[in-house]
């Protein structure tokens, strides 16, 4: 769960929105030139694709971002969007309403992709869109409810799916248990079954074997990655990570991005090489945090974290050409790059 100064937080934005209805790894920086191209040039002609997160009501952020996107990644050139979870900051179907509409009224790209997140799963702590009800939790809310609001807004029937990222590929993963309709101890942790599994295992192979880079987005983070995961709020969001770091841990050109924590970009290890003991891929793979549209934290120094100024968005833009990627982080508040890193991609 998020810590309690998150959750003040969360609760504060929520108050407006009711008015509308372990394997040990290693993980270092990936570059050390990552302000930058470096000397290398890329080659070929980009496939260019957006990802932002963790919206979670902020919809004046999320039209800002959308903004600022069509300005930087047209939609007429771009690849797609990807929205890597916490579409909605609690899963009620009128929130989902709410980011359609303002997504149809923005321009955007043709090809619009979702991953679930843990905000979509908190309606049963809620007797009614403006009444924090935990104590009677989950207050008439069934799991399959939550699922289905995401797969009618999404169109889909799963939470995970391959996408085509203008001749990339994509894998989104997601949860397939809200945990604490499974176990009281828990709330929310990530769970994929057997058959994702095996599915993710699958795609990757499949992808490698033809020397294609493949994207993988998931809101939540892995362990000792990318900046927060090495705070003890986000050190157990998966309940298979060895297993599945045993997985991604095979694979040079995978690139994984990951949303939830919300921390800043500006971060020296917004983005890092994730090596996993035992995979026989020295190189390890990629990790990229993906920023937040609601608002932004950091460490406070003392093993939590605080907020920065709500009015802080961001997200990236991500170009992938025949021997790298590229990976832009974007302020969205000020219309500019906050950094850049170049990253190649292996034979």
């Amino acid at each position: 769960m998020a810590s309690p100064s998150r959750r003040s937080a969360i609760t504060a934005s929520l108050a407006g929105l009711a008015t509308l209805g372990a394997t040990a790894a290693v993980a270092s920086p990936a570059h050390a030139t990552g302000q930058g191209h470096g000397s290398n040039r890329p080659s070929g002609k980009a496939s260019i694709f957006t990802v932002i997160s963790d919206i979670q009501g902020d919809l004046g952020d999320f039209e800002l971002a959308l903004k600022d996107i069509e300005a930087t990644n047209p939609r007429s050139q771009s690849a797609g969007l990807v929205v890597n979870g916490d579409i909605t900051p609690r899963g009620y179907d009128f929130e989902y309403d709410a980011v359609r509409k303002v997504l149809d009224s923005n321009a955007h790209a043709p090809n619009v992709h979702w991953s679930i997140g843990n905000h979509e799963f908190y309606v049963p702590k809620y007797s009614n869109p403006s009444t924090l009800a935990q104590a009677t939790w989950p207050n008439g809310t069934t799991e399959a409810s939550l699922f289905q609001s995401f797969y009618r807004f999404t169109g889909r029937d799963k939470v995970y799916t391959e996408i085509d990222l203008g001749g990339v590929p994509g894998l989104i993963l997601g949860t397939e248990k809200y945990m604490h309709y499974h176990d009281a101890k828990l709330w929310d942790e990530v769970w994929l079954s057997e058959e994702q599994i095996a599915w993710i295992e699958e795609r990757l192979d499949f992808w490698a074997r033809r020397g294609q880079p493949v994207m993988v987005f998931t809101h939540h983070p892995f362990p000792d990655t990318v900046s927060g995961t090495r705070n003890n709020l986000y050190k157990k969001d998966y309940l298979q990570a060895d297993r599945l770091l045993g997985i991604l841990g095979k694979y040079k050109n995978v690139f994984v991005f990951t949303a939830h924590t919300h921390w800043a970009l500006q971060l020296a290890d917004w983005e890092v090489r994730r090596t996993v003991p035992g995979t026989g891929n020295l190189q390890g793979f990629q990790v990229i945090n993906t920023g937040a549209i609601q608002t932004l934290w950091e460490d406070n120094g003392t093993g939590g974290e605080r907020a920065l100024d709500g009015r802080e968005a961001s997200g990236l833009q991500v170009e992938v050409y025949n021997d790298c990627v590229v990976v832009r982080a974007r302020d969205y508040r000020r219309s500019e790059s906050i950094k850049e890193v170049q990253i190649p991609l292996f034979p």
